[in-house]
This record gives C-alpha cells, structure tokens and sequence, in this order.
C-alpha cells in the first residue's frame, strides 16, 4: 500500500487540511451517536446552563439567544435528520480521508465532488441564516478542493511519468 508522501509546503498543507477533515469526521460521527443517545430535555437543559448567565444579564444576547433557539428547534423537530446528517457526513469525510493517505487516485475527485456539494448546500443556507462560521467554513473547504486539486494533477503527473519512463 502506498502512502501519500510529499516535501514541499503545498504538500503539506494538503496533508494537513485533509486531516482536519478527516478529524473533523470523526467528531461528527461521535456527536451523531451522542445526539441519539441524550434526550432533548438534557440539550436543552444544557443550553439553558450555558447561556443562564448571559440571558440574565443580557435578555436579547444575540449569540445565547440563538444557541437557545436552535437547540430547542433542532431537538423537537429533527433529532433523526440531525442524527443521520452527522452520521453520513462523518463516514464519507472519513472514508475519503483515508483512501486519500492511502493514495487513491478515486478519492480526489470523489472529495472534490462532496466538498463541493457540502459548498453548495453552505451557501444555500447561508442565504436564509447568515453565519461567520459556516463562511468560514466554506472557505476552508474552497481551500481543501483547490488543495485537493492541486495534489491529484501532481499524483496524476507522477503516475504518468513513472509508467512512461518503465516502457523506454
């Protein structure tokens, strides 16, 4: 099995933001089994917890009183979606992220193709429900598929010249 490997500072910056997303997998598939397991009396009981001090201080904390919102939102109506949404994102990521370290040349285009889609639907949402994070997050998932680009013409270029220089 072949490793991916490089020296140079796009290299590694490949290797890294793939990482990320590989982690970033794996968080959510964690979170997806978390979310079935705790009750939506919990999360939300939680959420009052966390945002307790800054509501009685601040009624209309902008940032409290949306994690509020959202999280009584999110329980009541979409425990399963939000269950299956994590949990399908955190395979694919994972699986993705793997097949790339292990250098496989159909994983490029497959990343590119979900982090494209996963753009699509960020921008679709922030339409409705603007966010820095999910704009940052898009962001870095330009940067993973431009990245991602980047590596496969590279791993592509290498396959051919490796094989052209075998038959001279």
């Amino acid at each position: 099995m072949e490793i991916l490997r490089g020296n140079t500072l796009l290299d590694r910056c490949f290797q890294a933001s793939i990482t990320l997303k590989g982690l970033d997998g794996l968080v959510e598939i964690v979170t997806a089994f978390l979310f079935l397991t705790v009750t939506p009396a919990r999360v939300n009981s939680l959420i009052n917890f966390f945002t307790f001090h800054s509501l009685s201080r601040n009624p209309n904390a902008f940032v409290a009183s949306h994690l509020l919102h959202a999280s009584q939102n999110i329980v009541t109506h979409a425990h399963y979606f939000v269950f299956i949404y994590l949990l399908s994102h955190g395979v694919a990521k994972v699986v993705l992220v793997v097949a790339l370290w292990c250098n496989r040349m159909w994983a490029y285009p497959a990343l590119i193709v979900l982090l494209a889609a996963f753009i699509l639907y960020q921008l679709y949402r922030m339409t409705f429900a603007p966010s820095i994070f999910l704009a940052g997050l898009t962001l870095f998932d330009a940067v993973v598929i431009w990245l991602t680009w980047a590596e496969y013409r590279k791993q592509k270029r290498t396959r051919t010249g490796t094989a052209g220089s075998t038959f001279s």
